[in-house]
Formats: structure tokens, C-alpha cells, sequence
């Protein structure tokens, strides 16, 4: 039986101000196991880009990542993670640790 697919919301700003949330998706058996492995690839997408390289792509797990403009920065002490509904609705899904209704 597969993983559940997990959504990991991350904050980002620049310093101009603006704001945004980058947002991953992939399996994972926990919200601490997402928000790592949304870490991971993130991590992996940067230093791939700083030296110069391809851009690692999708993990058979589903994760994957590209990094933002330069000049952007994730908050990821704000992290947040939580079951993924349906595909296409971004939406998490109505679990009751999760306090999300669909």
C-alpha cells in the first residue's frame, strides 16, 4: 500500500516585501517525515543550482523541488504539513489532526 501524499506549505519573502508560499508535495508516513524530505530536495535543488547543474528531477517518491529567484527565502521553522485531499485541489485533506474540513 502506497504512502499518503503529504502537502508542505512553506512561507517566502524577499526583501522587497513580498510574500508567498512555496509549496511541495510527495509521500511520507508522517507531517515531520514531509517537511523533511520537502527540506531535502529543496536543499539538493539549491546547491545543484549554485554549482551550476541540472536541477535534480522528481523522486519516485513523488517529492521534488526547483528553487525560487534568487533574493527569496523560505521560512522553514513555519513550515506546515498535512495530508493532501484530492489531486488538482490543493486542499488538505479533512483529517482530524490536521483541523482542516474539506
Amino acid at each position: 500500500m502506497p504512502l499518503p501524499t503529504y502537502e508542505v506549505d512553506v512561507p517566502i519573502h524577499n526583501a522587497a516585501g513580498l510574500r508567498g508560499v512555496h509549496v511541495f508535495t510527495g509521500q511520507a508516513d508522517s507531517r515531520s517525515a514531509a517537511v523533511r524530505h520537502a527540506h531535502e530536495v529543496y536543499d539538493a535543488a539549491r546547491t545543484a543550482q549554485a554549482m551550476g547543474l541540472e536541477v535534480p528531477g522528481r523522486r519516485p517518491d513523488g517529492w521534488g523541488a526547483h528553487p525560487p529567484r534568487p533574493g527569496w527565502r523560505l521560512d522553514w521553522t513555519a513550515a506546515e504539513a498535512g495530508r493532501w485531499g484530492e489531486p488538482l485541489t490543493w486542499i488538505h485533506a479533512g483529517d482530524a489532526e490536521d483541523g482542516f474540513e474539506l
